[in-house]
């Protein structure tokens, strides 16, 4: 049986375990949340460094990337070093070609079509192949970087514009702790209503859940959410407030969205790699498993 454990900084009430049959093998999945304590996820990933077949680190980003550029997280790499024998991902390299995916998949969907659309996208460093396949398809993106990640009123309207300003900040924000930009621990649960107005102007929100639930109003409008890693609690929370629709990038198993560091994580360990996979064998790995999005719909 492959292991795969996931080790985050996010709340350890949203942990979950789930064991699958994957191309006629049995998978156990794991997620410990550690509440924003990084020395205990250190903790936690040197004991069980060598016993599990492959690490994921949620709850913060190793890396970002704009354009061909890749920016490190100190605090990351500290966790991320704690993993001698055992692989280690934080989902980077999935996403930039998983998301990318989704979004050519959802362009033209009867049900779901992106092309055109008035896109919130919460956080585009983090996800810069999101970014850019939602301007590809010619969806109308205001990036959300400044008021999310760092509470300043600015809205980033160009890809262009993200990209300047991610070289920027880049080398600073990856100097600070992440709890200055993200929410950990018990911070996940709180909600601070802001920016009401440019949810309630997109037709899709985008990005990271955490993100989108830290200031989500308490009324939308039939959105649909394009997201990951969702519970059903958040599932709940959405349906309450009025989304029209969720998207995960992430397929769900057993009620459940894991981030895409579980599933870079378990790609590269059902391939018997140990570093990360190139763009195509991600989505190859991917058609073989026959992992799709997820969608539901509240209404």
């Amino acid at each position: 049986m492959k292991h795969i454990v996931s080790v985050s900084l996010g709340a350890s009430s949203r942990d979950h375990s789930v064991t699958v049959d994957l191309l006629g093998e049995q998978v156990l999945i794991e997620r410990i949340g550690t509440d924003g304590n990084r020395r205990r996820a250190m903790q936690e990933i040197v004991r069980l460094d060598g016993e599990v077949d492959a690490f994921g680190m949620g709850g913060i980003d190793r890396y970002i990337r704009v354009g061909n550029k890749r920016y490190t997280f100190r605090e990351a790499e500290k966790i991320a070093t704690c993993a001698r024998i055992t692989p280690i991902f934080d989902g980077s390299g999935l996403k930039n070609s998983l998301e990318r995916h989704v979004v050519r998949q959802l362009a033209d969907h009867p049900l779901l079509s992106l092309r055109g659309k008035k896109v919130l996208l919460v956080s585009g460093v983090d996800r810069f192949g999101m970014a850019a396949e939602l301007v590809a398809v010619g969806c109308e993106v205001t990036f959300g970087d400044l008021m999310f990640g760092l509470g300043l009123p600015v809205r980033i309207r160009s890809l262009a514009g993200l990209a300047r300003v991610a070289r920027v900040i880049a080398p600073l924000i990856t100097r600070l702790p992440i709890r200055f930009l993200y929410p950990t621990g018990d911070k996940q649960a709180e909600i601070v209503e802001r920016y009401a107005e440019e949810y309630r102007a997109a037709d899709v929100i985008a990005g990271d859940f955490h993100f989108i639930r830290r200031h989500l109003p308490a009324e939308l409008q039939g959105q649909t959410v394009l997201t990951n890693t969702v519970t059903a609690a958040d599932l709940d929370l959405l349906r309450t407030r009025g989304a029209g629709a969720l998207v995960t990038t992430t397929p769900g198993l057993s009620g459940r969205s894991f981030g895409t560091n579980v599933m870079e994580a378990l790609l590269v360990a059902l391939a018997g790699q140990r570093t990360e996979l190139s763009a195509e064998a991600y989505l190859r790995g991917l058609a073989d498993l026959r992992f799709e999005p997820r969608i539901e719909f509240f209404n």
